[in-house]
């Protein structure tokens, strides 16, 4: 049994199956905003991880694969980019000052939000990792010292629950521009891949916010955190 759980093999099979599962679901239920696959498939995982009794830790270290494919897949998302370059230019100036407020915001609204519920110093720096895309999440989780397991579940439901709340919140911006800026920045990949479902060029700004706000996210993030910590 113990060699079963440290195979790869069944936890890309739940992990897969969960999101045609939770894919299935979303189709059944009229496409809801509030239910996207992505969170009918996190329900199901949780169900079966709590059901079976099995630890969140070997769920993550069985995922290994999946969670090297996702520098591929971000690096791949300039494509469409490069294609949406005029446009891209035209909108430099309001596009760079909605940057630096969102990757101020993003991570440090998150980590006023666990210090006022008083969570420990670990979880708050979890929460710091929040708004950028996974694979960035975990290189700067390991530098500040925050908890792997932890910054990968709080970049995933956040990004469920940005992809499922700023639909509607973006509902009267007719901008293909700043619907997929703002997805890609809030969201990071749950968010991308609902902008590219939208349209194309909000796609590949999504895929630029997301891009640009881990980037600037990495480069400032862990030096704050070392020196507030103090030597």
């Amino acid at each position: 049994m113990s060699a079963l759980l440290d195979s790869p093999v069944p936890w890309l099979i739940l992990t897969l199956g969960a999101f045609e599962g939770g894919t299935w679901l979303y189709r059944r239920l009229g496409e809801p905003v509030w239910a996207p696959p992505l969170l009918m498939a996190l329900a199901l995982i949780i169900g079966v991880l709590l059901v079976t009794g099995i630890d969140y830790a070997v769920y993550f270290r069985g995922n290994a694969l999946l969670h090297f494919l996702l520098g591929p897949a971000t690096v791949a998302l300039a494509v469409p980019l490069y294609h949406a370059l005029p446009r891209l230019l035209a909108a430099f100036r309001p596009l760079a000052g909605t940057l630096l407020l969102g990757t101020v915001l993003g991570a440090g609204g998150a980590m006023s939000l666990a210090w006022l519920f008083q969570l420990s110093h670990e979880s708050i720096l979890a929460f710091a990792t929040r708004a950028v895309t996974t694979p960035i999440a975990i290189g700067i989780a390991e530098k500040i010292h925050a908890p792997l397991a932890l910054a990968a579940a709080l970049v995933g439901f956040s990004g469920v629950l940005g992809a499922a709340l700023a639909e509607p919140l973006l509902k009267g911006v007719k901008s293909d521009v700043a619907r997929g800026f703002a997805l890609g920045l809030a969201a990071h990949g749950v968010g991308t891949a609902r902008a590219f479902q939208l349209h194309p060029t909000a796609g590949a700004f999504a895929a630029l916010g997301m891009g640009l706000n881990g980037l600037l996210t990495a480069f400032w993030l862990p030096p704050l955190v070392r020196a507030l910590s103090g030597p």
